[in-house]
């Protein structure tokens, strides 16, 4: 079996596509996901979570199993796009345009339908990831304590990371993880997440009664799910 992490290419039609294997003790079948490429010449390929007992051989004849959708998959991922002066970005689902401003002091801002920079050109990047991230905190910390006060708990401290693998966690003390992505996404999507984990300092399963309390926290909890599994990967497409 191969090695947890190691990444080998397979041929599907003509085309070379990394596969990463990954093996997960709790996993129940085999999954493959897309795995975009970060820049810098990763190419965009798949990662394929294998449950205990699979093999390597699994992993590649499921791969192959499934190349259609696998390369539709590939082929439907934008070029990268970066935080830079032109470039249109999401942000909570409406897209706008990066535009430097000289000769104004004041950070980051929308105004007239565009995401403002000021400061010098190289700078643009850093200081629009910094004001989503501060943004998605702002969000992101008022949702968390307003459902954790609908259900009478006490969340923990929150923290946000660039994570792909989850777009929120919630540890066994009450602290709770969100990717800072989020808040590229439409806001709903951001509320359900929130819903998901705040609802996870009561319920620590995903049983009928955990998803009962997502339901009861957020409105349009399905739609989020189902934004997530279409769309959620596009996300780390910028910056």
């Amino acid at each position: 079996m191969a090695a947890t992490g190691q990444t080998r290419s397979i041929d599907l039609d003509g085309r070379s596509v990394p596969v990463a294997l990954r093996r997960n003790g709790r996993a129940r079948r085999l999954i493959i996901r897309l795995k975009p490429g970060r820049g810098n010449g990763e190419a965009d390929g798949i990662s394929v979570t294998l449950p205990p007992g699979a093999k390597e051989a699994d992993a590649i004849r499921f791969v192959e199993e499934k190349k259609g959708w696998v390369l539709a998959s590939l082929a439907s991922l934008t070029p990268k796009v970066p935080f830079d002066d032109g470039t249109v970005i999401p942000f909570l689902g409406t897209d706008y345009p990066i535009r430097r401003v000289s000769g104004k002091r004041g950070g980051v801002w929308i105004e007239d339908g565009e995401i403002c920079v000021s400061g010098r050109h190289e700078h643009v990047p850093r200081r629009v990831r910094d004001w989503i991230k501060r943004e998605a905190r702002r969000l992101i910390a008022s949702k968390v304590k307003q459902k954790a006060g609908v259900l009478g708990v006490r969340a923990g401290r929150v923290t946000l990371r660039d994570t792909r693998s989850r777009w929120g966690s919630c540890a066994s003390n009450g602290n709770l993880s969100f990717s800072w992505r989020l808040a590229l996404a439409p806001e709903f999507v951001l509320d359900y997440v929130v819903a998901h984990e705040v609802a996870h300092l009561v319920e620590h399963n995903h049983g009928p009664g955990f998803w009962a309390l997502v339901d009861s926290l957020t409105d349009r909890g399905k739609e989020g799910r189902r934004w997530l599994r279409r769309s959620g990967e596009t996300l780390h497409r910028y910056g």
